[in-house]
């Protein structure tokens, strides 16, 4: 049957909801068009079916088509934006990469290599995983394309920088430690966000620090506010290449049941996504949105709430393919959402610039 698309700026973009029903078709991100149906695409979102690294629940390697799934309602104009991502920049769904479920080591080199490959037209990625340890391949690809260590905003439940885990170096809570040994961070701009629940023991603090992070708890955000949130995240990232790695267990299992290994207390799907918004303008390279568990889903609750984070993230990648337009650096731009908050909430009583030193 004939695909009846929206066309507009010369971009293919999603089916035409009006004419045929969001339930109906196969289900790419946003019901975009597949990257071979276009001749070049600005932003590829990529799915990576793995799930070998982690350490509780299973499940995260059927988390890219879930949201995928999920991702039927989203329409081609963000309102907070001001902007049609899918107007703005050619965007496509690149499939899933096929990587070897039972070798670790391999599945890491193989999702490097078809990172790199995907990007090598100038092409960005918003990737739907697949546990936590993809991003470890993703980062090495962002800088090797950017050609230096990238800046990384963290957006997790957990640090993911330990050492090993049943003596793997390899698994869904160690990539950031081992992209801090392989010099693909750079240290001066990199920062959890939503970090929460017990540790093993002071000692991850410790290393997280030498490593060079900053911590943004969720308490943090509940009590400082997502503005004040925004203004020391963009204060820290600066003009740097930035990477982005969503973890979905950082909303609070209210927001996100659906994930591998939960934890009570975490921000809302309201405050990532107005998060996220006031990283406009930044030089994001590259992003990933990870631990998605359909089996423990319901109703679709995590697999919505991951599909809206894939999408504000890639409406960040095609806001920036607009020549010159440069907005949260050029302008000082805040989401509109962001212009009706106070500068902070109630504070914490805690020293509140101690997690950037």
């Amino acid at each position: 049957m004939e695909e009846l698309r929206i066309e507009a700026n010369g971009h293919l973009g999603p089916i035409d909801s009006s004419r045929v029903p969001r339930f109906a078709g196969a289900a790419t991100f946003a019901r975009l068009p597949r990257l071979d149906q276009v001749k070049k695409a600005d932003v590829a979102v990529v799915g990576v079916p793995f799930d070998a690294g982690v350490s509780y629940r299973p499940g995260a390697r059927f988390g890219g088509n879930h949201v995928r799934e999920a991702s039927r309602l989203l329409r081609p104009y963000n309102p907070a934006w001001d902007v049609s991502p899918f107007e703005a920049a050619q965007v496509a769904d690149a499939g899933d990469m096929a990587v070897n479920p039972f070798n670790i080591h391999e599945a890491i080199e193989t999702i490097q290599a078809n990172a790199l490959e995907l990007t090598a037209g100038g092409t960005r990625l918003v990737t739907l995983g697949g546990d936590h340890t993809i991003a470890l391949p993703l980062l090495r690809a962002a800088a090797e394309r950017a050609g230096s260590p990238v800046a990384m905003l963290h957006f997790d439940a957990h640090l993911d920088t330990w050492d090993t885990y049943f003596g793997a170096e390899y698994t869904h809570g160690t990539p950031f430690r081992r992209a801090f040994e392989e010099g693909i961070l750079d240290t001066e701009a990199i920062c959890h966000v939503g970090t929460r629940g017990p540790l093993y023991g002071k000692k991850d603090l410790d290393d997280d620090h030498r490593f060079g992070f900053g911590i943004v708890t969720s308490a943090d955000v509940y009590y400082q506010g997502v503005a004040e949130t925004v203004a020391k995240l963009r204060e820290r990232i600066g003009d740097r290449p930035l990477y982005v790695s969503v973890d979905i267990d950082v909303l609070d299992p209210a927001h996100a049941p659906g994930t591998g290994t939960p934890e009570a207390g975490g921000i809302t799907s309201r405050e990532l996504l107005e998060i996220l918004r006031g990283l406009r303008g930044l030089d994001l390279v590259g992003a990933d949105v990870v631990e998605v568990a359909p089996a423990y889903d319901h109703a679709e609750i995590t697999g919505v709430a991951a599909s809206h984070t894939a999408y504000e993230l890639v409406t960040l990648l095609a806001d920036n393919t607009v020549p010159g337009d440069r907005h949260g650096q050029a302008t000082g731009y805040a989401p509109q959402s962001l212009d009706r908050r106070p500068a902070a909430a109630v504070s914490a009583g805690r020293d509140e610039q101690e997690s950037f030193e």
